[in-house]
């Protein structure tokens, strides 16, 4: 896989399609923070993002269409595509065709078909192509793979993960749009998050079963899902999204032969940019001491059982240090579009399986 030509020690510069919440709350301030980096042009039609974009980066330049920055491939090292879910897949094969490396936000594709396609074409291009999946680098996943890595945990037997919010009223937008080419929905949005989580713990999936609902008035794709899997391993992984939790559950309970370990909250790396919080040095994901979880055995964590372990801290900026490697010193791509098809494969069978009532076998 070829890097970039770029003479040694000049920074990489990187076209960031897309400026809503991706774009604007995680992918700019995380290019800006990450050496070897410039965050080079913002494409994005809204006058009112394009004005935010040079406020708060104020050497970007702002483009309209995507296409400005295809015709002007040569000036930059890298795309990003942070832009609506129906949108990543002609962006990225524009991108690869134009001989520009790519990053895509979870998730890369509508179907696992796809994401083989895009990573097909890049494998022939010569060509990075990373997908965004942030939360491998949360401060309480890098904290459960230090459990599991250590075997404090024993063998483990089932896996609780929950990403649960209390959003009763729709905000409207793409993201809970019924059209099935918006891929929308919390199945394909947070689900790509615990499905990836649980296939990077844990390994192939054998079997889905999967539950998925629309609860509130006037949302039209899922809002409330549930999903089991069955690792080839054995593990047993029951993951849950929702925006209708009236009450959030622990984000992990994982339950082994030795010990269990429940965790309750949220990774602060989010809260802390949407806030315009930048990485830093000192204290970047860090969590309170009251918020770690627990490790233990035959007593609940809320009544003081087990022994609290401290939560690394979340690591985001890991993921454009990656790339950045990749790109120079060829190291290893942080998530490679096989990866994000894997996920895939079991998202689209947790679909099948919540539509018809069955498990369905992969």
């Amino acid at each position: 896989m070829t890097g970039t030509t770029r003479t040694p020690g000049t920074p990489l510069r990187v076209g960031l399609v897309g400026y809503g919440l991706a774009g604007s709350v995680f992918h700019a301030p995380l290019i800006a923070a990450t050496e070897g980096l410039v965050l080079d042009t913002v494409v994005t039609s809204n006058p009112e993002r394009q004005e935010q974009a040079r406020a708060e980066f104020p050497d970007v330049r702002c483009a309209g269409t995507a296409d400005e920055l295809f015709d002007r491939a040569g000036e930059l090292d890298l795309i990003v595509v942070a832009s609506p879910n129906r949108t990543h897949v002609p962006l990225a094969t524009a991108a690869l065709k134009a001989g520009l490396p790519v990053v895509v936000d979870k998730p890369v594709a509508g179907t696992a078909a796809e994401a083989r396609g895009l990573a097909a074409l890049a494998e022939e291009r010569g060509l990075l192509l990373s997908v965004f999946q942030n939360r491998r680098w949360d401060n309480d996943f890098l904290t459960l793979r230090k459990l599991l890595d250590e075997g404090e945990l024993g063998d483990v037997w089932r896996f609780e993960s929950r990403f649960e919010r209390w959003r009763p009223r729709p905000k409207g937008g793409w993201r809970e749009s019924g059209d099935p080419a918006e891929i929308g929905g919390l199945l394909y949005d947070l689900g790509s998050h615990v499905v990836d989580q649980a296939l990077v713990l844990f390994g192939p999936v054998t079997r889905v079963y999967a539950e998925s609902v629309v609860r509130r008035a006037g949302a039209e794709a899922d809002d409330d899902t549930f999903i089991a899997l069955t690792h080839a391993g054995g593990v047993r992984s029951h993951l849950y999204v929702s925006a209708t939790a009236a009450q959030l559950g622990p984000r992990f309970r994982v339950l082994g032969s030795r010990a269990g370990y429940v965790k309750y909250g949220l990774d602060p790396q989010e809260a802390a940019l949407r806030e315009g919080m930048r990485p830093g040095p000192e204290g970047w994901g860090a969590e309170e001491e009251s918020l770690w979880g627990r490790v233990g055995s035959g007593e609940s964590p809320v009544t003081g059982g087990g022994s609290p372990v401290p939560t690394l801290p979340g690591d985001y900026p890991a993921y454009y240090a990656a790339v950045a490697a990749a790109l120079r010193d060829g190291a290893p791509n942080p998530v490679t579009a096989l990866e994000a098809a894997a996920a895939l494969d079991v998202l689209e069978a947790a679909r099948l399986s919540a539509r018809d009532g069955v498990a369905v076998a992969l």
